[in-house]
């Protein structure tokens, strides 16, 4: 294979993305995953962008009596009989998730050391779960949320500040549910699948502190109003610890993973004659920056042969960030592709993807964008300056305007961002 037409390299591309998304569906990971039978209720809870599909997963394949009630984004509930679908907003939360994570709490008071707690959680939680400590308002929260989405800081910063000012996360769920058995099942959306940092950790036990908060909040200049900072500075926004013997019995099953859907992608490569290269499932960092590197590796090995012959695929995943400076509508995994682009410069025989694997990228309603080797001459001809809108952080209207976005709608899982650079010849 020594090239490739635009055609087919988006085909390829797309089927190998659509692959990734297949492979974290609720209703292949969530049934093997089901516990035993208990002796008391089974309560269904839940949050996430995959909630709702979970919860489905879960009613289609539970045999005995079950309730239950999860929150998910907005356009994102799927029909349900048993367990209660509730709608709220995503990524900045609003007052349907706050009134859902009340309920939610309601939902496992006075239980028994005979009931168990099934907790659906995947990634979006945190913003559907935003119910916060006595004396803080949700539209402290709010503007907290917005501010960290934009300020450059990793997922597991902003989660750790979530999690001290949250009277459901950082373990309290889970606390919660005492003294009935939690069995947490995730879908991983963040690098190195640490479970405190999906949703925040609604069922998990947490090591981090006020004061690990307090000064992430401060190193990204993030504005917080004094109530909040006396909440931190006063040490009441500690999270559950480690060892605390209300979550003694609880259980933690990640089952579906980045690496997961990576190794899916790359088999669809592999079955059209292209040997994939994972390159890591956990990659963090500006996503221009990771534009520029990945533009580098690919471009070695289309001149070079190093470190891999073409043909190949180069496949990457994990959570960058935006530090979002100019008017633009952000989004990481188009951020990245501006500046991949830029970095390319034409390069022949390389085409990429990068979309969020769950259909938004940042606030859009838009999963990513494909590049080609004559993105910035399209460009350049639609009288688009590439690096303009690079700094303009607008990748958004850069690829809508070439009509090179890539629109899947709700995919109703996430596993986080996916990254592809095909080099189909040297």
């Amino acid at each position: 294979m020594n090239a490739l037409n635009d055609v087919a390299a988006r085909g390829l591309l797309r089927r190998m993305f659509d692959a990734a998304i297949a492979a974290a569906q609720p209703a292949l990971c969530v049934p093997p995953a089901l516990p035993a039978a208990p002796k008391g209720r089974l309560i269904v809870i839940g949050a996430g962008k995959a909630s709702a599909e979970m919860a489905r997963a879960v009613e289609r394949n539970w045999p005995g009596p079950l309730t239950g009630l999860v929150v998910t984004r907005y356009g994102y509930a799927v029909p349900c009989e048993r367990i209660e679908i509730v709608e709220a907003a995503h990524p900045v939360p609003d007052a349907a998730g706050l009134q859902a994570a009340r309920r939610i709490l309601d939902r496992v008071q006075g239980l028994s050391a005979d009931d168990t707690v099934l907790c659906l959680i995947s990634g979006g939680g945190s913003s559907l779960l935003p119910l916060p400590l006595e004396g803080i308002t949700l539209e402290d929260k709010q503007q907290i949320n917005q501010a960290l989405l934009t300020s450059g800081a990793t997922i597991s910063e902003m989660n750790c500040v979530r999690r001290h000012l949250s009277a459901i996360k950082g373990g309290r769920l889970a606390a919660a549910c005492h003294p009935a058995k939690v069995v947490t099942l995730l879908i991983s959306d963040v690098p190195g699948d640490d479970p405190r940092d999906i949703a925040s950790g609604p069922t998990v036990p947490d090591a981090s502190t006020c004061a690990d908060a307090l000064a992430i909040s401060q190193r990204y200049g993030i504005d917080l109003p004094e109530r909040v900072l006396d909440v931190l500075r006063s040490g009441r926004g500690e999270s559950i610890k480690p060892g605390d013997p209300r979550l003694a019995n609880n259980e933690i099953h990640i089952i579906a993973t980045p690496q997961m859907a990576l190794e899916a992608a790359a088999r669809v490569a592999a079955q059209h004659g292209v040997p994939a290269h994972i390159l890591g499932d956990s990659i963090e960092g500006e996503a221009r920056e990771v534009g520029k590197v990945m533009a580098g590796i690919a471009l070695q090995t289309a001149r070079h042969g190093q470190p891999f012959a073409a043909p190949c695929m180069l496949l990457s995943g994990g959570e960058t960030t935006v530090t979002v400076r100019g008017t633009g509508r952000g989004g990481r995994n188009v951020e990245f592709l501006l500046s991949c682009a830029i970095a390319l410069q034409g390069q022949a025989n390389v085409h990429g993807l990068a979309g969020d694997t769950d259909g938004v990228d940042g606030q859009e309603e838009i999963a990513g964008a494909f590049i080609t080797p004559d993105t910035l001459q399209r460009a350049f001809a639609a009288g688009l300056r590439p690096a303009d809108s690079l700094d303009n952080n607008d990748g958004h209207g850069f690829f809508q305007t070439l009509d090179d976005s890539v629109v899947t709608g709700p995919t109703l899982t996430n596993v986080n961002d996916f990254r592809a650079l095909l080099i189909t010849g040297n």
